[in-house]
């Protein structure tokens, strides 16, 4: 389980905008939908990083429903 505010830390050192669209936090687990505006190297560092930190990323279709 990832113990770091890694959404945040992740868009402050590789500056990158990030949106949380949805999420579903608990004590033991989580997910979260967050779109990621910036430069696409600086995105792929980011991504790189927070699975390096033990999150799991999925990348969304553009189409993803609204609700």
């Amino acid at each position: 389980m990832v113990q770091e505010p890694v959404i945040y830390t992740m868009s402050q050192q590789f500056n990158i905008i990030t949106n949380i669209r949805r999420a579903d936090i608990s004590e033991d687990k989580g997910w979260a939908i967050v779109e990621l505006e910036g430069n696409e190297n600086d995105i792929e560092q980011g991504i790189t990083w927070v699975t390096s930190r033990g999150a799991r990323v999925d990348p969304a279709d553009e189409n993803f429903p609204e609700n």
